[in-house]
């Protein structure tokens, strides 16, 4: 976060507002200064929120960084020596409404942890390593603490994916946004070999379907969460949900950060034979599976192979919502798969389980019309 403007374009207009100009107060013709701040914008609160960062950030920048913070760009030198012919990749994305969960809990330290994650496991799935991400912060009013958590939050999602918080934009809204309104972006910047580049022409008949456990809902279908449960379903963010377990709120379960597969998908792809790699984000899993489908393969996955977890029984029971609206707008507990060749299946899943992360096999690669085929019940609790 470099600098605070009053909107999006840069800097040309935060200098041009700082210019004082004259007005007449109605009495007698005498005139007053206007400031930036008589317009709601701080400059001060910015450059603050920039000094609080400055640690966390610094934490995440690997050794390709060679700028400061406080500069117009973030530069990075990508090291040629380690790729015959390097491709680039980018990604760019929010959050969405669970933003408004955490305004609303005065919570703010762990949606940066899912900007990050919505991005880089995005750019993991053609198998490029991210290097770098920037940020995008806009604020009703900037107050440099809460700018300071939103950001540790996203300098820690960086250092979980291996990659470094290169810069951004903190941007204050005054008359836009409330003073305690603020949406977040980034964009994220990997390389990845262009021999070694993960694409659905890779994708085979009797490849397995491995998933990858999701912490949640993630970062996706807050809008139809909050319509169900704290609309139609008169829930309160502080109620405790006995089916979560150990007195967890309501709150609680909704802003759990969604998982970064990054640095496990990377280390799977050099130790196993991995075709494709899927992020289940909106859309869920038939609308995520299919877009690493050719034409000639399905996809079939079996639901009784896993459990989703409460929230989406919770979710479905409280808003009456059919099983084919909940697939196609949550993950129901899978974050990521990947589609491995069958000799490397048992390899795959011992190695997803050696790193701690729950994965299973959920389905094989059939002739079909590049579709996915949900088969099976899942088990209920």
């Amino acid at each position: 976060m470099t600098h605070v403007t009053e909107r999006s374009g840069g800097g040309g207009a935060g200098r041009a507002a700082r210019q004082p100009w004259t007005a007449g107060n109605g009495r007698g013709g005498r005139k007053r200064t206007v400031t930036y701040a008589d317009a709601g914008v701080s400059i001060h609160a910015g450059e603050q929120a920039v000094e609080l960062l400055k640690g966390k950030v610094h934490r995440t920048w690997r050794p390709e960084v060679v700028t400061d913070i406080g500069g117009f760009a973030g530069l990075f030198r990508l090291d040629m020596r380690k790729y015959r012919n390097p491709v680039l990749a980018a990604s760019t994305d929010g959050v969405g409404t669970k933003l408004t969960i955490a305004q609303q809990m005065d919570i703010h330290d762990t949606v940066g942890i899912d900007l990050v994650a919505m991005v880089v496991d995005d750019l993991v799935t053609c198998g490029a390593e991210p290097l770098f991400l920037q940020d995008y912060i806009a604020c009703g009013e900037v107050v440099p603490e809460k700018v300071a958590e939103i950001g540790a939050g996203i300098s820690d999602g960086c250092r979980y994916a291996g990659c470094s918080l290169l810069g951004g934009e903190t941007a204050e809204h005054p008359g836009v946004l409330r003073p305690d309104e603020y949406d977040i972006a980034a964009t994220g910047v990997g390389v990845v070999e262009e021999s070694e580049i993960l694409s659905r022409e890779r994708v085979e008949v009797g490849d397995t379907v491995i998933a990858m456990a999701s912490s949640g809902l993630h970062s996706n279908g807050y809008s139809l969460v909050r319509h169900v449960l704290l609309g139609s379903g008169r829930l309160r963010l502080d109620t405790v949900i006995e089916e979560f377990g150990r007195q967890r709120t309501l709150g609680e379960e909704l802003l759990t950060p969604t998982k970064i597969y990054t640095k496990d998908c990377l280390d799977l792809i050099k130790e196993c034979d991995v075709h494709a790699l899927a992020h289940v984000t909106g859309g869920g899993i038939p609308g995520n599976l299919v877009r690493v489908l050719p034409e000639h393969v399905d996809a079939v996955v079996n639901r009784s192979t896993w459990r989703p977890q409460p929230i989406f029984d919770l979710v479905q029971r409280k808003g009456r919502i059919e099983d084919s609206e909940m697939e196609s707008t949550f993950n129901m507990g899978i974050g990521m798969f990947a589609i491995v060749s069958a000799a490397d299946t048992d390899r795959a899943l011992a190695f997803l389980a050696g790193r701690g992360l729950e994965a299973w096999q959920a389905g094989e690669i059939i002739d079909g019309s590049g579709t996915v085929q949900m088969i099976g019940q899942h088990t209920r609790g």
